[in-house]
């Protein structure tokens, strides 16, 4: 399967909000092709000028984009966490065995919701650092693209320029990730003999919400990897998902089926 499909397929995988921020990939390789049929579109000449200005401008266009929506959705994940940290104190504080009104089932009743939220939580973090590199992907595919049809030299100097970019820099989001599970496994530990399991356990209490969302655009991209002929330095970027053992349960042993 070609990328145009791939990426038409991640997007359809991913939260109904974020289908308009990834790559127009289909507009630009329609640029490409418009610019690459046309007879008068010999390198040098003023006319591939003005129409590499305008692949340049889009393409602009569409990191400006990636970086607003990734900040973003950065910014909310690290006010989210806050208030998950806050929301647990408030249960341990409030009906805990050493709280102000002690109450078992009320301490589980809530306890419950609020590992579901973090799950939830964890599997839309994980479809933003996928959200990061299938854009990259993108990215470097389209100016390989470029260059090859028109013999013009952008790749190079474009992903140097990409690299630098927020939407690329993923670091705080695996640092929440990690922050995220160790939440899990600290306030909500698996039963004796049973520790092996708790990343599976953890999938399944959210099987029918976000991770299906996220499994499968997981799946997506390793696919769009493993069918891709473009690999090198500045091609496709190291698919940089944290490593967590959640994150590699989701991956390896998810019992949500992919169609």
């Amino acid at each position: 399967m070609k990328f145009g499909k791939r990426l038409k397929q991640q997007m359809q995988e991913t939260l109904p909000g974020w289908r308009d921020k990834f790559l127009s990939y289909k507009e630009l390789k329609q640029l490409v092709r418009q610019i690459s049929s046309s007879p008068t579109q010999s390198n040098g000449s003023l006319e591939y000028g003005k129409a590499e200005k305008e692949f340049v401008y889009l393409l602009n266009n569409e990191i400006e984009k990636f970086n607003a929506f990734f900040m973003e959705q950065e910014e909310d994940f690290v006010i989210r966490h806050k208030e998950l940290q806050q929301r647990i104190q408030r249960v341990v504080d409030i009906w805990g065995q050493n709280g102000s009104q002690p109450s078992e089932a009320n301490y589980k009743d809530e306890m419950a919701k609020i590992r579901k939220d973090i799950v939830d939580f964890h599997g839309e973090m994980v479809l933003l650092v996928n959200y990061s590199n299938v854009n990259y992907t993108g990215l470097a595919k389209i100016l390989k693209k470029y260059d090859k049809r028109t013999g013009g030299l952008l790749r190079l100097p474009f992903i140097q320029k990409v690299l630098q970019q927020p939407f690329f820099t993923t670091d705080l989001i695996s640092k929440l990730v990690k922050e995220c599970e160790s939440t899990i496994e600290a306030v909500f530990p698996a039963e004796d003999g049973k520790k092996t399991r708790e990343p599976k356990q953890a999938i399944t209490v959210a099987e029918e919400g976000i991770f299906r969302n996220t499994v499968a655009a997981l799946q997506t991209m390793q696919d769009i990897r493993r069918g891709s002929s473009t690999y090198g330095h500045f091609s496709l970027p190291p698919l940089n998902l944290p490593d967590s053992d959640l994150t590699q349960s989701i991956q390896l042993n998810s019992p949500i089926p992919i169609i």
